[in-house]
């Protein structure tokens, strides 16, 4: 048994969900319909996050105004770890922030790019065969690999890459004006926008397209919220 047969209930759903889906735009988009229900749903689901995007932003910028004195905080417990821990939540406190707020939208898109995953990595669904393998992106199958594509599928891939590297040399650019340079590693951190084109080429081509959406959309949400 796989140890990701816990996510087969959810996959059921959300299959039954996509193809209801697909079914109502396929006048629209014929045989892409597929496909553009999983940007169209990523999108959606983005977008009912935005309101944790806002804190998040306010929690970087709260977290940046602390800086020095989180700083000092770790210079005066160094040797005293517990009353460090103590000391920075307190302070946190009286500033109504948390530390863990800058990563609520990215665990919460986890679980949906896990069943995602699931869904197009699953032969049978629901004990029926999973019709959604078949359905295709300019005539290549969502379920696809790009390590065991058809010399004639793989320009579909590499214009997938292509997009997910513009995306990610955006998030760099970002990245470099926003990390901070006193944090650890903080010269290789920008370099981890190019992680999803990496990413990208271990997942079935659905999966890819959720990527490029979530991270075009994390882009131009930053700039949006930090213009």
């Amino acid at each position: 048994m796989s140890v990701l047969a816990f996510l087969d209930a959810p996959a059921g759903v959300a299959g039954h969900a996509v193809s209801a889906l697909a079914q109502l735009v396929h006048p629209l988009f014929g045989a892409t319909a597929t496909a553009a229900v999983i940007i169209v749903f990523t999108a959606l689901v983005r977008l009912a996050l935005h309101p944790l995007a806002r804190v998040q932003v306010r929690g970087e910028r709260v977290r940046a105004r602390l800086a020095p004195q989180l700083k000092e905080l770790t210079r005066r417990h160094k040797g005293d770890p517990g009353r460090l821990r103590e000391a920075q939540a307190e302070l946190y406190r009286s500033e109504h922030a948390s530390p863990l707020a800058g990563c609520l939208p990215s665990l919460l898109m986890c679980p949906v790019f896990a069943v995602l995953y699931r869904l197009f990595t699953l032969h049978t669904l629901s004990g029926h065969a999973n019709a959604l393998l078949a359905s295709t992106l300019a005539g290549v199958p969502l379920g696809a690999h790009v390590l065991s594509a058809l010399p004639g599928q793989l320009p579909v891939f590499l214009v997938l890459y292509a997009l997910l590297a513009v995306v990610g040399f955006a998030a760099f650019r970002r990245a470099r004006r926003t990390v901070d340079p006193a944090a650890p590693g903080a010269a290789l951190l920008p370099y981890l926008s190019f992680g999803t084109v990496l990413f990208a080429a271990f997942v079935p081509l659905s999966a890819g397209l959720y990527l490029l959406t979530t991270t075009a959309w994390t882009v131009a949400e930053r700039m949006l919220l930090r213009a």
